[in-house]
């Protein structure tokens, strides 16, 4: 039997330019016509938005859970990295994420991972060969290669490393890159490897730069790491190279926006608006070759409603011709999510945390308010009875990690810059191998706070005392099966405990989880030491 209906509006047509009045039908799911009339509408017709790169785990939700408040936000498809998962479960964390998006009305568009685990020097929970990557092309039809992060391993041609992007290569899809700062020579040699994007760049000069090599640059603008006012000024001149993204929200900034937040600034900013759309619903289709309607006779009917084009509040939201966000609610249905996890770490005491002062100086890593990228310092140390301790009232606090795979021991550092006058926050979600980290102002806290995870076998925690707010993450220890309305209303208070506790960072938890990512610059602690993002080399707590 079939389907047929109409939508009316202004409809935007952004291949061509322009935006007329008239008539949209939809016949089993395909656009059958889109005819001009001279009716006046206060309702616009666009393409939907694609979000150019995201790990949908670090919005702690299920992929079927991500879907169901995108579309509130007029997304219709993702770029989605399955990395989180993948360095947790391996292959089987990739079909995990594929079969709980395929139940839902949504376009997940996933990518085999290139780095799991992202480098040697610290304990991932599986790692992805080569030939795993080339059977996630055969067998699962996967899109593109993910992100090569181990850019170190491409410039100095690492045998795996180049065996994955040729694998990527035969298949004919697209190699994304992750290359935070790299520049000259090396950006090029990088680039001419087969790196096709970068989602990295931080400043004006190496966006430009990228993009001169012959690289797609993705503007991110996630919960930590913020990057989109550094790079907007590229878009005048090279939107037909640029694309948006998140990379990693947290659920409660998915309540309040996606893509829709970064087309909605650009605007604002005096923007054309058919160069913002272009890169909103246009570009990643092209780039990824991605099964997603552009408004077009003969198309998906991939489309959104919205109320105009300057704050782009979504109306209705279409998937394949069905209407799955309408009259301010979502339409996809909630599914059971099954709980699948390694988790096999074993609880800690204040002893394990003790570290004898040997010498006066300590390396402290510098945490820096809406980026992933580090700095570092020397200072002095601080101790209590021959033990390392925290310094509260210079913010260097002691910082954690315990491998949670094969029950490993923790190791310790101190960080600078999250602020912290009482108490302690802990984290399963730990890029990229997720082991558990935290970082508090006392080792009884600090205790606490991973105990807490470790008997949940996974979530975010705040700990001040008697005062504890707990989000749990049981599936892989990176994401929650309920709705994004409870997800978000417990990380909220979590969040807003670390906050009463002195942080002053807008997204403790999730710059945090980042204290762990070893190939971003320039110092980090994983479960084997602390290491120098710069030299790739591990390096020692206390100098002289």
């Amino acid at each position: 039997m079939e389907k047929e209906f109409e939508v009316k509006g202004n409809i935007v047509d952004i291949i061509n330019r322009k935006i007329f009045p008239g008539k949209v039908v939809v016949q089993n799911g395909i656009i059958k016509s889109i005819t001009e009339d001279e009716n006046k509408y206060d309702t616009y017709i666009l393409p939907g938005f694609i979000d150019a790169h995201i790990h949908i785990e670090s919005s702690m939700l299920v992929p079927s859970e991500f879907a169901r408040i995108a579309v509130k936000h007029g997304t219709v498809a993702t770029v989605s990295d399955p990395h989180e998962i993948a360095n947790v479960l391996g292959i089987d964390g990739i079909r995990y994420m594929i079969n709980n998006g395929s139940q839902v009305p949504f376009k997940f568009y996933f990518g085999a991972s290139s780095c799991v685990p992202a480098t040697d020097f610290e304990t991932a929970g599986a790692k992805i060969t080569s030939e795993e990557i080339e059977e996630l092309f055969e067998v699962d039809n996967l899109n593109y290669l993910s992100e090569m992060m181990n850019y170190p391993g491409v410039l100095f041609k690492d045998k795996t490393v180049l065996e994955k992007i040729q694998i990527a290569q035969k298949f004919n899809k697209p190699v994304d890159g992750h290359s935070p700062g790299l520049r000259g020579e090396q950006a090029k040699e990088y680039i001419n490897a087969g790196i096709s994007t970068d989602h990295e760049c931080f400043t004006y000069e190496e966006g430009l730069e990228k993009l001169n090599l012959g690289m797609k640059i993705i503007i991110r603008e996630g919960s930590a790491a913020k990057n989109f006012d550094a790079l907007h000024p590229l878009i005048k001149n090279n939107y037909k190279n640029l694309m948006f993204c998140s990379d990693d929200r947290h659920p409660d900034d998915l309540l309040i926006g996606e893509i829709d937040l970064l087309v909605k600034k650009s605007i604002s900013l005096g923007y054309d608006l058919y160069d913002v759309l272009t890169m909103a619903c246009i570009n990643p289709v092209i780039h990824y070759g991605l099964d997603v309607g552009l408004l077009r006779v003969g198309d998906l009917a991939d489309f959104i409603t919205v109320n105009n084009l300057k704050n782009f509040s979504v109306q209705s939201t279409y998937v394949n011709g069905e209407a799955v966000y309408e009259n301010g609610q979502s339409k996809i249905r909630k599914i059971s999510s099954e709980i699948v996890n390694n988790f096999n770490a074993e609880k800690i005491s204040v002893k394990d945390l003790e570290v004898v002062k040997i010498k006066d100086k300590i390396n402290v890593i510098k945490a820096i308010n809406g980026e992933i990228v580090t700095e570092s310092f020397v200072a002095q140390s601080k101790s209590d009875k021959g033990f390392l301790v925290s310094d509260i009232e210079n913010d260097i606090l002691k910082l954690v990690i315990v491998e949670r795979y094969n029950n490993g021991k923790p190791t310790v550092a101190f960080i600078n810059g999250f602020g912290l006058k009482s108490g302690a926050i802990a984290s399963t979600v730990a890029h990229d191998s997720h082991n558990i980290i935290a970082t508090g102002t006392n080792d009884k806290d600090i205790v606490k706070a991973v105990n807490l995870l470790i008997d949940n076998k996974g979530g975010v925690c705040a700990v001040n005392g008697e005062d504890i707010c707990l989000l749990e993450l049981p599936i892989a220890g990176l994401m929650s099966g309920e709705s994004v309305e409870i997800v978000a209303e417990k990380y909220q208070k979590a969040d807003a405990l670390a906050k009463s506790s002195g942080s002053k960072l807008d997204a403790p938890f999730m710059t945090l989880s980042f204290m762990a990512l070893l190939v971003i610059p320039s110092l980090k602690l994983s479960d084997k030491g602390l290491f120098d993002g710069k030299e790739f080399r591990f390096t020692t707590l206390q100098v002289d």
